[in-house]
């Protein structure tokens, strides 16, 4: 076999890898296998998302809403994994009841996409989300994963530890940008994480 016959081949091996996960991932494992906390929290999540958003609008720093603002730009865009894996800038935008909402500097974030799936690794920070994507058969994609805490902590798995669960969904709007929607703690607690590069 020549060098371009091997390379076709090892092409076609790796696209039939990449088909037989992605049709793995719309067999329902999300939102089956998630917790029921966690299955009612994303029932809940236009009205969640909608109430941080607007609480955030009106009771916000204006430089914070800025930057809010300024995340939530784009729909979300049917992506290649290939297209969303790599190195990010990541900002983590947060939403509470005593802060309407809090913009942290930027971080680095990584997309991996490999046999083990699509997944997203905060790299950098003290609040660390690690999860993998799931299709959803719609243009954003699901997320389960979990939250390490502290500086020395090693990445959490979804499961692991029911507090750290972190579960929403990603809006891929560009190669360039992404969005990930974020429900903790039960869904009791909203963020965002605006991905750039």
């Amino acid at each position: 076999m020549n060098g371009s016959s091997f390379r076709r081949a090892a092409l076609m091996a790796s696209l039939a890898v990449t088909l037989t996960a992605g049709a793995a991932l719309a067999e329902g494992s999300f939102p089956n296998t998630l917790s029921d906390t966690d299955r009612q929290g994303l029932e809940a999540f236009a009205h969640t998302r909608f109430r941080a958003i607007d609480t955030a609008r009106a009771e916000g720093d204006p430089a914070d809403v800025d930057q809010l603002e300024r995340a939530l730009q784009g729909e979300a865009t049917a992506l290649a994994p290939a297209a969303m894996a790599g190195d990010w800038r990541c900002r983590s935008i947060q939403f509470s009841k005593y802060l309407a909402v809090v913009v942290y500097a930027e971080f680095r974030c990584r997309i991996t996409d490999d046999a083990a799936g699509l997944r997203l690794e905060k790299l950098t920070g003290s609040q660390r989300t690690s999860g993998t994507f799931y299709d959803i058969g719609e243009t954003r994609l699901g997320y389960a994963g979990a939250e390490a805490w502290g500086d020395n902590e090693q990445p959490y798995r979804y499961g692991q530890d029911p507090e750290r669960n972190q579960v929403g969904y990603l809006v891929p709007v560009s190669s360039r940008h992404l969005r990930l929607e974020l429900l903790d703690r039960g869904g009791r607690s909203f963020s965002i994480l605006d991905l750039r590069r």
